[in-house]
């Protein structure tokens, strides 16, 4: 005999637990290693030690690490701000689709370490980025294009007490420019060993206060009031 719709009882349906349907599947997570008691998936892992050994990872060069840190970046966040760490993402809006690195946080602290101690940018490493990062705003998400003579002439002004040869003032620029290309900031173009693209990353580790600061710097070595030799600069690049 069939029952009737109308006298089955459908109010404990309401009791009943919700499923997730977007949910995956749980996997046993194997230790990678003797020893191994990350409670983090491999991935999220993998990510957390990118994060903490390079400057930045980006959508264009690094498709899975950056999707696993936007998959993870809760997990992530934690972990990172247990050591004084916070996870910076910026997301679209760049020729790389996004940047992820990881700034050391400001704060006073009678017991905390710095755990990122990268090697600081040099003045004139400090002030090429402060003038790339300008130039990168100004073109508005078109590419910027400068060769290594416009380079130097960013420093044409500049005034010191050590760099008064020019050979001397002219290496430290160069220096600069290896250091940047280096860091992937500069990117050398195909025709011209001496000409470069400044990539749109600049744009998301060079914060708006890392500008002005580095600007009041800059103006300072101007009149020459600062010496390269005595003064090295922190920014966004190096954590």
């Amino acid at each position: 005999m069939t029952n009737d719709i109308s006298d089955v009882d459908i109010t404990a349906f309401s009791s009943l637990p919700q499923v997730d349907q977007t949910a995956r599947t749980p996997n046993q997570r194997r230790p990678r290693f003797d020893g191994d008691v990350s409670e983090l998936p491999d991935r999220a892992c993998w990510a957390l030690q990118q994060l903490l050994t390079r400057r930045y990872i980006s959508a264009e060069g690094d498709a899975d690490l950056y999707s696993w840190v936007l998959e993870y970046r809760a997990l992530l966040s934690v972990r990172l701000s247990e050591l004084d760490l916070m996870l910076r993402v910026v997301e679209g809006g760049y020729e790389m689709g996004g940047v992820a690195f990881v700034e050391q946080a400001r704060y006073e602290s009678a017991r905390g370490a710095k755990l990122l101690r990268r090697e600081p940018l040099g003045t004139y490493d400090s002030i090429l980025a402060l003038h790339l990062a300008q130039m990168s705003r100004a073109a508005g998400g078109q590419a910027v294009l400068i060769s290594r003579e416009e380079v130097h002439g960013l420093f044409s002004g500049v005034l010191n007490d050590v760099d008064r040869d020019t050979v001397t003032f002219s290496a430290r620029i160069d220096a600069a420019i290896a250091r940047l290309a280096g860091l992937e900031i500069l990117r050398k173009t195909r025709d011209d060993e001496d000409s470069y693209t400044v990539s749109p990353v600049i744009n998301a580790v060079m914060t708006a206060s890392v500008i002005a600061e580095l600007q009041q710097q800059f103006e300072m070595l101007l009149s020459g009031g600062t010496s390269p030799d005595r003064n090295e600069q922190e920014t966004a690049l190096d954590g």
